[in-house]
């Protein structure tokens, strides 16, 4: 048997009780910690009250191109590349404070309240590695200049985002409506 660093299995204890309050799920966990499954579940249900979901993870990049989700998953990108670039930080601790972030720029905080994310946590890690995989890549507008997710194989040239060419579909809900507004007017002002 192995001997194990008492700090470094504390070290990952901490990093999955923080993975799981944002809301992350088993395979996230398992794929970033060394921390045993039935210690992670065990782990979950102490914290969620509840047993973690089940189900495959996402994977196509289908959801990331979409209209409202593409805003934020680029949102998120954009926070996650500037502290790779601009910080020390990096892996598993780089995504956590760029969705800390990304949860402060779209308004919501996780304790107390109904308000989901449109990007998870899981969604934001497997967009990381969609990235990192070069199944998607970030693509400037040619009317605004921000950065925004896109496939990687298609042809991006005068690339125009959703922000800017809204969909005629698109923000058809109230709430909807309110929560893109919101988040464009605090793009444009930040």
């Amino acid at each position: 048997m192995k001997n194990k660093s008492t700090l470094e299995e504390t070290k990952h204890l901490m990093l999955a009780i923080q993975l799981i309050k944002l809301g992350a799920r088993l395979q996230l966990l398992e794929s970033e910690t060394s921390l045993s499954r039935e210690r992670l579940i065990k782990l979950y249900k102490e914290i969620k009250f509840s047993s973690p979901p089940k189900g495959m993870l996402p994977f196509s990049t289908d959801w990331f191109l979409t209209w409202r989700p593409n805003i934020h998953s680029s949102i998120f990108m954009n926070i996650y590349n500037f502290l790779v670039k601009n910080t020390e930080l990096r892996g598993v601790y780089a995504l956590i404070k760029a969705y800390q972030l990304y949860l402060e720029q779209v308004g919501i905080k996780l304790v107390n309240t109904d308000d989901e994310p449109s990007l998870s946590l899981t969604r934001a890690w497997t967009l990381i590695r969609f990235v990192e995989g070069r199944m998607l890549k970030m693509e400037t507008c040619h009317c605004c200049h921000g950065q925004f997710i896109v496939n990687a194989d298609d042809l991006n040239q005068n690339y125009t985002c959703n922000l800017c060419n809204v969909p005629s579909r698109a923000g058809k809900t109230k709430r909807v409506k309110e929560n893109s507004l919101k988040a464009i007017e605090e793009v444009a002002y930040s």
